[in-house]
């Protein structure tokens, strides 16, 4: 029961929930079905949010290209104090 309460405190009600759907299953292939679900999900909420993005003119072929010739390791920080 203690875990339980400290599980509870780590993890929010929608994570709760997958993890008692997890307990139901009962196979290793039912767990990597899921998975496959879940992550489509995601693909396509990816694929919409592009799809706004593109519709707006926020995204771009210009924009696509000019990020292909940005030098993303020029202007970082150092995570780390010297």
């Amino acid at each position: 029961m203690e875990a339980n309460i400290q599980l509870r405190g780590a993890l929010n009600d929608a994570q709760m929930s997958v993890l008692r759907l997890l307990g139901q299953m009962k196979t290793v292939e039912e767990v990597k079905e899921l998975h496959k679900v879940i992550s489509d999900y995601y693909a396509r909420k990816i694929d919409e949010a592009m799809d706004q993005l593109w519709d707006s003119g926020e995204w771009s072929q210009e924009r696509i290209n000019q990020t292909l010739k940005e030098d993303v390791h020029a202007n970082r920080q150092p995570q780390y104090a010297e």
